[in-house]
């Protein structure tokens, strides 16, 4: 989850906000800051307008986390390559908003939060909205989720100095992974990873500012 990035679009939110401004301001989100900077895929565009992001703010979300700017949700969800027909895992589920995304994208999504508190609230809000092809647990997402495994695809949060070895095993045949890599307590590559056979091929996006997962990844850097 990112640390504070720039804004592109300060967006005003009427104090008696209704669902018609909110779904007005969630258009002009999609046109200003994402679609105008370069999101193409047609679906992601439309996930983005549908899922309320209100319901996820506001920032922080706390326990020293963040919810990622519209732009990076798009931009590494557009990354994934999804058709709808993917299992994809989660890592660092936050506020459940890039869940709620992916579910709109994809055929089932299986996220997992380390802090109690965030995760607890989570799966109740994506239970409140009734996202069935969502399933959330807490843990370690160092670990991936082994029972669920394997995956499609994999998304990664939070910004790690290493790719998870767990996560890559857990990888189907041809499967991308989109994650944060680099030094987690300074600047890092959102990365696409993809894997063929027991090769990994990784092809970098763009740089970005993300807080560090915690758990096993912050360990191994000792």
């Amino acid at each position: 989850m990112p640390r504070s990035l720039p804004a592109v679009l300060l967006l005003v939110i009427p104090l008696a906000a209704s669902a018609q401004d909110f779904t007005e301001l969630r258009n002009l989100m999609v046109t200003e800051q994402i679609e105008a900077r370069g999101i193409k895929d047609r679906r992601v565009l439309d996930a983005m307008r549908a899922v309320e992001r209100h319901l996820f703010v506001p920032l922080p979300i706390g326990e020293g986390q963040t919810i990622s700017q519209p732009y990076i949700v798009a931009l590494m969800t557009e990354c994934l390559r999804l058709t709808g027909r993917e299992r994809v895992l989660e890592i660092g589920t936050g506020s459940a908003y890039q869940a709620a995304v992916l579910s709109r994208l994809a055929k089932e999504v299986f996220t997992i939060e380390i802090k109690p508190i965030l995760q607890q609230r989570a799966a109740g809000l994506l239970a409140k909205l009734d996202l069935a092809n969502v399933h959330a647990r807490p843990g370690d997402g160092w670990f991936g989720w082994k029972e669920e495994a394997p995956f499609d695809c994999v998304m990664i949060t939070a910004a790690v100095g290493t790719v998870p070895p767990p996560l890559l095993a857990q990888l189907v045949e041809g499967g991308r992974m989109v994650l944060p890599l680099g030094n987690p307590f300074g600047t890092q590559n959102i990365v696409r990873v993809t894997r063929t056979g027991n090769t990994y091929a990784i092809e970098y996006i763009t740089g970005a500012l993300f807080v560090p997962l915690t758990g096993r990844a912050l360990q191994s850097l000792r």
